[in-house]
């Protein structure tokens, strides 16, 4: 099942020895939506540090109780690199893959995800031995893209072929192989209250300075697409209607 990332953003770190902070945003690469690091908030009002978790190391989700497993121990994390609070997303820019994912790489073939960026498989267990400490933000690298954060796209217009219409509000994950699936769009000030899909695939480009989501679509194509309820289990069956709706190939064929 599909993960929002506005709702994953304030989890309970579950280390293997207990809970240690909560997550604060994740870093995902400009070209397949991947996610290769985790931000995680490990103190409180006064002791409070940003550090930086590979995602190489992220293990179930519980809903119930609003927890990520990680296959580190608490005093592991808390010596994890140390991300700058009010560092921007702009500031992760990078030219080639070299985290620690790296020495343990699974290719995807996921046609959505594109075939250089790195990821865990579903049937690939976290490991027993914790990996090595992740590189510092100066080094992150995305596979050749700069490294986005989740929490700093929130509310970025979308741009379609013949003007705006909406923001991103959300974006689904899936917590399995860990890459964007979907942008949940706002469309508020043209549809009060509908929400839409638009899936990673049919993005043109994103313009960074003007925060503008460009995409391959009409005003009114996206007007007109399956609404979508988050209250609701996203299943296959929404799924096929939407990318049916676009004339789009079925990814998980």
């Amino acid at each position: 099942m599909l993960q929002s990332t506005k709702d994953l953003h304030g989890y309970t770190i579950h280390a293997r020895d207990g809970d240690l902070g909560k997550v604060r945003t994740l870093y995902f690469d400009d070209e397949g939506g991947c996610i290769h690091y985790l931000v995680v908030d490990t103190g409180g009002w006064f002791s409070s540090k940003h550090v930086l978790l590979p995602a190489e190391v992220l293990g179930q989700l519980d809903k119930e109780n609003q927890r990520l497993a990680v296959a580190l121990t608490q005093e592991q994390v808390r010596q994890s690199p140390e991300v700058p609070k009010h560092t921007s997303a702009s500031a992760y820019d990078a030219t080639g893959m070299s985290t620690s994912a790296g020495r343990n790489i699974y290719w995807s073939t996921d046609p959505f995800v594109l075939q250089s960026v790195a990821m865990r498989p579903a049937s690939v267990p976290i490991p027993a031995a914790p990996p090595e400490t992740p590189p510092s933000p100066a080094t992150m690298q995305g596979g050749g893209a700069p490294l986005r954060s989740t929490r700093d796209v929130l509310g970025y217009y979308i741009q379609a072929q013949d003007g705006q219409i909406g923001h991103v509000e959300d974006f689904l994950i899936d917590p399995e192989t860990w890459h964007i699936r979907y942008m949940v769009i706002d469309t508020r000030n043209w549809l009060p209250g509908r929400k839409v899909l638009v899936s990673l695939q049919w993005v043109e480009h994103v313009r960074w300075d003007d925060m503008q989501v460009v995409v391959e679509l009409t005003r009114d194509r996206i007007k007109n697409s399956p609404e979508y309820d988050p209250t609701k289990p996203l299943d296959r069956a929404y799924e096929k209607q939407l990318f049916d709706f676009y004339g789009q190939p079925h990814y998980w064929k």
